[in-house]
């Protein structure tokens, strides 16, 4: 977790042109494991964010997290998979989980997430807290507040459990934003090596299942046959539009 550490301006700029629920087309989640909203199109995306994710997959930066994490080979992801701008509403939540370990298009292996929040002012009884989990989910290790030029990096393993399982409270005027990048190798150690999957989510003590069927689905289907449904919603998506 490091606080301040890149220029507050620059933050400020990407804050003032951050879009708001309604001002761009979001991809919108709605399920009882993650409510929120997300995107990843540069199109939509301000030019000065733009040029900031950009950096966040330089050479520089890449060799930053090489000697902060001494994971060597990192490879950033142009195509921001899963990534780019998060932001959650009121309410909204984002459930326990361990991250999807292989990107589809450039089949290298999840090694590395960076978050950086962009919540000025924000206040411990708004919410919001990045939650790690231990091993066996018997416990929450650790919980940080996502305030503004805040960052925060972490492995992802098939057990790098994290999430925002609490429902938002902020003010109904205010949001919780971020912006989310991801880090690959090709290959991983030995002791991490698993099939392909995507999002793990997982229950907490005491709480119980609400999955629908998608959900239940997402877990026994295989990824190829999700990439293949996903495509052909886009596509048609596309084609209403």
């Amino acid at each position: 977790m490091l606080d301040d550490f890149f220029d507050a301006t620059v933050l400020d700029a990407i804050l003032a042109e951050f879009p708001g629920k309604d001002q761009i087309r979001w991809v919108r989640f709605d399920a009882p494991t993650e409510v929120k909203l997300a995107t990843r199109d540069e199109e939509q995306i301000g030019r000065l964010t733009r040029c900031f994710l950009y950096f966040l997959n330089s050479k520089g930066f890449i060799e930053f997290l090489e000697e902060l994490t001494g994971i060597s080979g990192l490879v950033p992801d142009p195509h921001f998979e899963g990534g780019g701008l998060h932001q959650i509403l009121p309410g909204g939540k984002l459930g326990v989980h361990a991250d999807f370990n292989r990107h589809v298009r450039l089949k290298l292996d999840r090694r590395l997430n960076a978050l950086v929040y962009l919540n000025k002012d924000w206040k411990e009884e708004y919410g919001g807290h990045l939650e790690l989990w231990s091993r066996d989910m018997g416990r929450c290790v650790k919980k940080v507040l996502p305030v503004f030029n805040r960052m925060v990096i972490f492995s992802t393993t098939d057990f790098a459990y994290h999430g925002h399982p609490e429902p938002l409270t902020c003010p109904p005027d205010r949001s919780r934003r971020s912006l989310a990048l991801y880090y690959y190798t090709n290959g991983r150690p030995q002791e991490e090596l698993s099939g392909k999957h995507s999002t793990l989510f997982q229950l907490r003590p005491g709480e119980r299942s609400r999955w629908k069927l998608r959900q239940v689905l997402k877990r026994l289907v295989p990824p190829i046959f999700l990439d293949v449904a996903r495509w052909f919603l886009a596509r048609g998506a596309k084609h209403h539009d």
